[in-house]
């Protein structure tokens, strides 16, 4: 795990052929074949597709050489971490607004979220910025390592699994509001404890980024409920209050305009705020690989 911890720092996803990419492309292809208006055809397309991904995991850590063993679980996770993608692209939009082209921001922010970037100004795109990196370091880092710690392979590709079917179909629309049903519940089962220690880390971790440990503890309590997600909430609470910025507002996908509650006690980020926020996701990060391995030692010891 470790090793593929320090892949994933120097190298970040590869760009082509990537796993979960061509995960993707068989969800989309078995999604054509069994899809229905209806939760029970959700229900058989989340484990047609997670199901095996597991066994496989299973399969191929089960037995063999231990260094072979060891290889795997190292590509494994890195395949499934995102945490050095993540920051690269909060780093990305950062250059773009502080160079002010609004457009390239606008064309970039696709990357991070699914949110309409065409009438977004800075203030916005700094916004949207944080929140994104905010939740995807509890999907891209924590969460991932919290189940390769928990289940090893196995939990590392199922986990994957689930955030990517839930990013593909579990949206609130006329086509996935059933069918999609089970992949978005399933991805919440999966995230609740993730979501929490991502919430708890990153205000141990507020220093780093100029913030307060309690104001950010606070604010976690105070406000990490408050979102529609049971999860997303934790981690955007707490990133609001280290970085003591205020998050939240109306998100507009596409036609659809969702009004989020307002979390933390300051100003709205503004553009020096999203490399803050990068440093902090990335000592979240590196927090929870130390608490992966450290787990995976003392259950190895009992």
């Amino acid at each position: 795990m470790l090793a593929g911890v320090a892949i994933d720092a120097a190298f970040a996803d590869p760009r082509r052929g990537h796993p979960v990419a061509l995960f993707g492309t068989a969800a989309a292809a078995l999604e054509k074949r069994v899809y229905g208006d209806a939760r029970s055809r959700g229900v058989l397309y989340v484990g047609l597709c997670v199901g095996p991904v597991a066994l496989l995991g299973y399969a191929v850590t089960r037995r063999g050489n231990p260094v072979v063993r060891g290889v795997l679980s190292a590509v494994t996770t890195w395949s499934v971490l995102g945490g050095t993608t993540l920051g690269r692209e909060g780093v990305a939009m950062a250059e773009f607004l502080e160079d002010g082209d609004l457009e390239g921001a606008r064309g970039r922010l696709s990357h991070l979220c699914g949110r309409d970037p065409s009438r977004l100004e800075a203030p916005e795109l700094a916004r949207a910025t944080v929140e994104s990196i905010a939740e995807n370091t509890s999907d891209a880092v924590v969460a991932p390592l919290f189940w390769g710690a928990v289940a090893g392979v196995p939990g590392l590709l199922a986990y994957r699994a689930i955030n990517t079917l839930d990013a593909m179909v579990g949206h609130h629309n006329a086509r996935y509001e059933h069918f999609g049903w089970a992949a978005a519940r399933l991805d919440d089962v999966a995230n609740f404890v993730p979501a929490r220690i991502t919430g708890l880390l990153t205000a141990l971790a507020a220093p780093l980024a100029g913030g307060s440990v309690s104001e950010a503890a606070a604010v976690l309590r105070r406000d990490g409920h408050r979102h529609p997600s049971p999860n997303a909430g934790r981690c955007e609470a707490a990133f609001a209050g280290a970085l003591d910025v205020t998050l939240g507002g109306a998100n507009v996908y596409g036609d659809r305009v969702e009004h989020r509650p307002e979390m933390g006690r300051g100003p709205k980020p503004e553009v020096q705020d999203i490399r803050r926020s990068v440093r902090l996701a990335r000592a979240v990060g590196f927090a929870a690989a130390g608490l992966a391995v450290l787990a995976v030692l003392r259950g190895t010891r009992r």
